[in-house]
């Protein structure tokens, strides 16, 4: 069987890895290694968790030579500031015994701070695409020395709107370069980016994104209603000892906040929300209360489902049921990592249920039903969004549609008439016509009776 050893890399890359107790490389980071180590483009498709960071760092450092040049010469693109700070994290203790220089850049911080210590030098940039290019423009950051781009979670790069900013970037880097991109799917406008802008890149395909990892165990809850569902994840989750570290999933920020606070007044300081409405600091100071284990309950929005990578996560709850199944995969992909026995509990409405189903499609896997409790209140109480449309017929505010039917009547010829300027304007204008072509001076005096 293959471990590190085996891969042509040096005693120092080995030490740091028999730090971190990795033995045996993964097979997106044994399958990358050769080819990212040739030079060649590559693109890799693969699930999150399956160690895509070592995959194309393990590579470039093997090759990344020490120099005193203040200009960067590697740059990691990733979509979200946790995972500027994750992968910036990883590389130094990948280089731990290598003199290599790394630092993150990412919006909501000072600009100024990132400026100066880009002004000391370093050797590889990691950030996501909006601040990188927010200092190229500054003519602070030079890009004329960057040999390898890596672009990580390129599917949801594309779908926060970075397009523009990475088509810019394109641009403004040097032609000879080498292009390294990685995804949990492939769709249309990753595979356009790739014929745009690769060089007959070698493709190379892990897992399918819609297979359910083996360690994976799937169940679902069918559920009435927004706080009844509140109502069953305050049951599960009051066993400390088996839900101990709990990831909640929730599509909204506005539903993160509600849920939070709904189970903030049971659970106290055991839990912690985080998205995108959050302030840098406070998105930070969860995300390591949560992995420090201060916390024991972490609600997320789904955009964070693809910016964490936290070690031995007991369950993931999908409080709701993603209307992309692909977001499915993401999610449940934060648990069961490095290959320990992870849980999932999906919640699904009766509205809900054609999702659950392209889920199931897409894996080709029947996620087990479990009963509902009998101990679970079923709630009355609904949200805005589940509450029925009340119409208000003397409203003229409100815009409603009717269907005509028996009970509609067309407008009497009457009132049918539309406001045509008055007799006065209209008298005036059959008395003074005018010219049918620009210049005739003559044509009132033809036409006048």
């Amino acid at each position: 069987m293959l471990t590190f050893e085996d891969l042509n890399i040096s005693k120092q890359q080995l030490n740091a890895l028999n730090d971190l107790g990795f033995i045996k490389p993964t097979p997106i980071q044994e399958q990358s290694f050769s080819v990212i180590l040739s030079g060649k483009d590559m693109v890799g498709i693969a699930q999150t968790g399956t160690g895509k960071t070592l995959a194309y760092m393990l590579p470039i450092i093997r090759d990344l030579k020490y120099t005193e040049q203040l200009t960067p010469r590697i740059l990691v693109f990733v979509p979200t500031r946790e995972l500027v700070l994750q992968v910036v994290a990883a590389i130094k203790k990948l280089t731990a015994y290598i003199n290599i220089r790394v630092m993150g850049v990412y919006g909501g911080t000072n600009i100024n701070t990132q400026k100066k210590a880009i002004l000391n030098g370093t050797d590889i940039i990691v950030g996501t695409p909006g601040r990188f290019y927010d200092l190229v423009l500054s003519q602070v950051l030079k890009t004329k020395d960057i040999k390898k781009l890596v672009i990580d979670e390129v599917d949801v790069m594309l779908d926060l709107g970075f397009r523009f900013q990475l088509l810019n970037i394109f641009e403004i880097l040097p032609n000879r370069r080498q292009n390294i991109m990685f995804s949990a799917t492939m769709t249309d406008d990753v595979d356009a980016l790739i014929n745009d802008y690769f060089k007959s890149p070698t493709k190379i395909s892990i897992a399918v994104s819609g297979t359910p990892l083996d360690n994976i165990s799937q169940t679902c809850y069918d559920v009435t209603n927004f706080y009844t569902k509140i109502n069953l994840l305050r049951y599960l989750i009051i066993d400390k000892e088996l839900f101990n570290k709990v990831l909640v999933f929730i599509a909204t920020k506005k539903s993160a906040d509600l849920l939070f606070a709904e189970l903030e007044e049971d659970f106290g300081n055991e839990v912690c929300v985080i998205h995108s409405n959050k302030t840098q600091n406070y998105r930070i100071r969860s995300i390591k209360q949560f992995e420090d284990g201060k916390n024991r309950i972490l609600v997320a929005t789904d955009i964070m489902a693809r910016g964490l990578d936290l070690e031995e996560i007991s369950h993931v709850i999908n409080f709701d049921t993603p209307n992309f199944p692909e977001n499915y995969m993401h999610r449940i992909g934060r648990t069961g990592r490095a290959k320990h026995e992870g849980k999932t509990i999906l919640f699904s409405t009766e509205q809900e249920q054609s999702a659950k189903e392209r889920i199931e499609e897409l894996m080709n896997y029947e996620i087990l039903k479990l009963k509902f409790p009998s101990d679970v209140e079923l709630s009355k109480k609904l949200t805005r969004e589940e509450q029925p449309i009340e119409v208000e017929i003397n409203n003229p505010h409100k815009k409603i549609d009717f269907e005509k039917g028996t009970a509609f009547h067309q407008k009497s010829i009457k009132n049918s008439k539309t406001n045509q300027g008055g007799s006065y304007r209209r008298e005036l204008a059959k008395k003074y016509k005018k010219p049918k072509t620009r210049g005739d001076k003559n044509y009132n005096k033809r036409n006048k009776h």
